[in-house]
């Protein structure tokens, strides 16, 4: 049977024959219905007007006679649908006597690099970044301490976030690869918060319940939690999308209670269960921009390891016309000799970028990996990964391995899925 993958700009294409095909493993199509609303405006006035476990903006701010306030907005690397979300979300703090002059907009870049006026102009709009003040988070300076977590880390984060009247922070619920799933909690840990906090916080992905779509006693997913509550973050506004124009549920009020609404309503269309694992996975990342590099394209071996067999092979395709992508990644795999070298240097020498370099490493734990990409061989063989130009290739060295009788699963847009075997906790 004949199936097509994006690859780049493009596709490829690859014949499995029906008596190794378990399936074609793809998520669901999510209907926009909150309370029979489709339309992406009405959805987020609607979300406003009802939060879920929370008073109103309105009242929060006349019950904390607020007076500055401060919205979390994501950075580019996170397409939001701010021309939808933000203009009723600032008429909603207006409406509660905070002028435009004492409200601010804080992006949460994480580690990641500030947008530039440009940037933010296409992003949030020339209206939004005219009447209120648009400003980068920076992890190593202009930082204010909010307390201390029960871990005893002292929790550091954004002035303006810390001195804020009334905080409320924004964006979208999708799959996550050691958090569980983005969106709520991540606004403030890792994204307003000190970079010392951060590499803390994502030293904690070792732990086994730190992976794909998982919340529960997840330690990474705690924290974020626990320091989002210290904070003290008023109030929520997040989204689920089929892409960045189309908004499919908004939830908005208590930053845990309004996010696992969209958690809850994401896993209806992201949570594909299967029967059992197959001998080999073909993971594909649905194309371009997804695998535009190696950092990016990753994420697609996170859903393709919850469907394969222990032992078995994933055959990763990702183009990867931009390379590595990040370069503390790209130099922990070039220094290491063995994974285990890249897994030594994660605990005692963590560097943000490195940690992909780990995620990688404990795939390889699990199953072998071929890649089909347009990578230099030299480049792939660094990731201790066996390179291959030709998906049919790929597919007969795993039946080297597997046996005629091999059973394959095909997961054309891997990053937009988790994987749960039937009958599995």
């Amino acid at each position: 049977m004949q199936h097509r993958l994006a690859y780049g700009t493009g596709y490829l294409e690859v014949n499995i024959p029906e008596k190794n095909l378990l399936g074609v493993l793809e998520a669901g199509v999510a209907k926009a219905d909150t309370f029979g609303i489709t339309n992406n405006s009405a959805m987020i006035r609607h979300a406003l007007d009802n939060p879920i476990g929370s008073l109103t903006i309105k009242e929060i701010a006349m019950r904390k006679q607020a007076r500055r306030a401060v919205i979390i907005v994501n950075d580019i690397t996170r397409p939001t649908p701010y021309k939808w979300m933000l203009p009723p979300l600032l008429a909603s703090v207006e409406a509660a006597g905070i002028t435009p002059a004492n409200i601010k907009l804080i992006i949460a870049l994480g580690i990641h690099r500030p947008h530039t006026p440009e940037e933010n102009r296409r992003i949030f709009g020339e209206e939004i970044c005219s009447r209120y003040e648009v400003l980068n988070h920076d992890c190593d300076h202009d930082l204010h301490s909010a307390g201390r977590l029960s871990n005893g880390w002292d929790l550091l984060i954004n002035r303006h976030v810390a001195e804020a009247d009334l905080l409320i922070s924004t964006g979208v619920v999708e799959l996550h690869y050691f958090a569980g799933w983005s969106g709520g909690r991540k606004s403030i840990l890792p994204g307003v918060a000190a970079r010392s906090l951060i590499e803390a916080n994502h030293r904690m992905m070792d732990n086994p319940k730190a992976c794909l779509g998982n919340y529960k006693d997840n330690p990474v997913n705690d924290l974020m939690l626990e320091a989002a509550r210290t904070v003290g973050l008023d109030f929520i506004l997040n989204v689920v999308t089929a892409g960045k124009e189309q908004i499919v549920f908004a939830a908005a009020g208590d930053l845990y209670q309004a996010w696992m609404e969209a958690v809850k309503f994401a896993e209806a269309s992201n949570i594909v269960t299967i029967a059992r694992a197959a001998d080999v996975v073909i993971a594909a990342c649905g194309g371009f921009p997804k695998d535009i590099n190696v950092y990016q394209s990753q994420k697609a071996l996170d859903a393709a390891v919850q469907a394969v067999k222990p032992g078995g092979t994933i055959i990763w395709v990702a183009e990867c016309s931009e390379g590595m992508g990040e370069e503390t990644f790209a130099k922990w795999i070039t220094a290491a000799q063995c994974p285990e070298d890249i897994e030594k240097r994660f605990f005692t020498r963590f560097e943000l970028g490195g940690h992909k370099a780990f995620a990688i490493c404990r795939i390889l734990k699990n199953a072998d990996i071929i890649m089909v990409s347009a990578l230099p061989e030299d480049t792939v063989k660094a990731m201790f990964i066996t390179p291959c130009a030709d998906i049919k290739e790929a597919l007969i060295m795993a039946q080297q391995k597997h046996g005629e009788n091999m059973t394959v699963l095909i997961m054309p847009q891997a990053p937009r899925l988790a994987v749960r075997l039937s009958g599995a906790e």
